[in-house]
């Protein structure tokens, strides 16, 4: 979310959220921790630079993005925004939870009749539903509340903070900045009242890395016929 706040404040949308795009600073060097973004190839202005105005909202725009992460308003053909980054985050959050999302595998003749479905069953599939059965969930119950944790979570208990983030961000309008801050205290709040601590042991250390086969997803990259003003040498790339 801090990322996605600063490539903001540089007046960009990125409009290309996917784990490949995400990269964790190297064991042992200065910005270990440090989450970097790469390839901006899809990136826009999102405020004039001769204006200084938020760009105009507009519709039936073509698909710019990757189909899985992407969000709703996307597919619908809306112009993209703050909101839309941060609803692919979102999804791309919920699909490190899941290990998969619903809209993945999903069969069609061809390319667009592929998004189109992709697009329905997001818009089909209640956000409770997409957060509610993730790795962790289980019918345990809760320890009993305290005066300091009046709402206590476990690890084995589902929490509603991805379910909360994901309807804030999808009724955000066109042109409102995001409340970052607040977007991020869900996610704190619930880090502490669950008794963790940043050790930085993420679950890949000490795993040997994987020797990389081909493309992880099937990826189409089409050139559009009217690019964007503010980016002239974007590619348009659609990938499920």
């Amino acid at each position: 979310i801090t990322r996605m706040e600063y490539v903001h404040t540089k007046s960009l949308i990125y409009r290309d959220v996917k784990p490949e795009n995400f990269l964790v600073g190297r064991p042992g060097s200065k910005r270990q921790h440090t989450i970097h973004i790469i390839d901006f190839g899809l990136a826009k202005e999102y405020i004039d630079p001769e204006t200084k105005k938020h760009i105009p909202y507009r519709e039936h725009k073509s698909l710019t993005g990757t189909a899985r992460y992407m969000s709703i308003n996307t597919h619908l053909g809306k112009e993209q925004s703050r909101r839309d980054d941060l609803e692919a985050l979102g999804h791309m959050f919920m699909y490190f939870l899941r290990g998969s999302l619903p809209w993945q595998g999903l069969k069609a003749d061809t390319l667009k009749e592929r998004y189109q479905k992709i697009g329905d069953t997001k818009r089909a599939t209640p956000v409770e539903v997409l957060c509610e059965n993730f790795p962790g969930e289980s019918t345990a119950q809760p320890p009993a509340p305290s005066p300091l944790s009046p709402v206590p979570l476990s690890p084995c208990v589902p929490a509603e903070e991805m379910a909360t983030y994901l309807r804030y961000v999808r009724r955000l309008d066109f042109f409102e900045k995001p409340d970052y801050d607040y977007l991020r205290k869900l996610f704190t709040d619930l880090f502490e009242r669950n008794g963790y601590v940043f050790d930085y042991e993420y679950d890949w250390a000490g795993k040997p890395l994987p020797t990389p086969i081909g493309t992880m997803h099937s990826e189409v990259q089409v050139q559009p016929p009217n690019r964007d003003k503010a980016q002239p040498h974007t590619k348009h790339q659609v990938s499920n």
